[in-house]
């Protein structure tokens, strides 16, 4: 009787084992997972990096929506003078407006700025700074149901490294939302707006790049891995 019980655990796990996803690489040479909604931004490929050059706001979005996922990636920002600016969108939805089509949706938020608030939730194109609290610029409403970190910290605050390789997780399951910054657990909120949508890699855009067609205000992402949860 043990024998079999022992048989048909190791049966239960092999089959476990068998349908659990396995993580995707997003990014290959063609950008095949990838289509811009915009009418403008470019993006490249180049020693396994993803380089993103943009004159406006500009998200770089997957074919393919993704509900209950691991996300993880890395981030490189550029040493430069005028503003920059990134994100990773999760969950988002194509908007359409006077101004054309644009993404919508939460964002990891990339925030070399002294502010220093990389790895907060932001929702573009909706309710602004859901993690931390912005003074005029957060507009939480019933969706967004608990925050179970409260406060910004300096822990928070520190774990972005400017002008190195930035490792983000973010983890969707259900309302449960986490995202994690060099091993920090920045946000953790439980929110239920959005369920499912595209991936999104942002350049904030480039003043330099629109006034003189040339500039070294490139994003670079690399190691963009997807797992989808059951």
């Amino acid at each position: 009787m043990k024998k079999l019980i022992l048989s048909c655990l190791t049966l239960v796990s092999i089959v476990a084992c068998s349908t659990q996803q396995k993580p995707i690489n997003l990014i290959d040479d063609s950008l095949s997972q990838f289509n811009n909604i915009y009418d403008y931004g470019s993006a490249q490929v180049q020693d396994d990096e993803l380089i993103l050059n943009s004159t406006g706001n500009w998200f770089f979005t997957t074919k393919k929506e993704y509900k209950n996922f691991i996300l993880t990636a890395e981030v490189l920002m550029p040493d430069v003078s005028e503003y920059s600016n990134s994100g990773i969108m999760f969950r988002g939805h194509v908007l359409t407006n006077d101004k054309g089509q644009q993404a919508m949706g939460y964002q990891a938020e990339v925030d070399p700025s002294e502010r220093k608030w990389s790895g907060g939730l932001y929702e573009q194109a909706g309710r602004q700074w859901l993690h931390p609290l912005h003074d005029t610029r957060s507009f939480p409403d019933a969706a967004f149901e608990e925050n179970y970190l409260g406060a910004w910290t300096d822990k928070m605050a520190s774990a972005y490294r400017h002008l190195e390789w930035n490792q983000y997780r973010i983890e969707c399951q259900g309302s449960d939302i986490k995202i994690y910054l060099n091993g920090v657990l920045t946000t953790h909120v439980r929110d239920s707006k959005e369920s499912q949508g595209f991936i999104g890699l942002q350049h904030h855009g480039s003043e330099q790049l629109k006034t003189t067609g040339s500039t070294n205000n490139v994003v670079r992402f690399r190691n963009v891995f997807i797992t989808e949860l059951d």
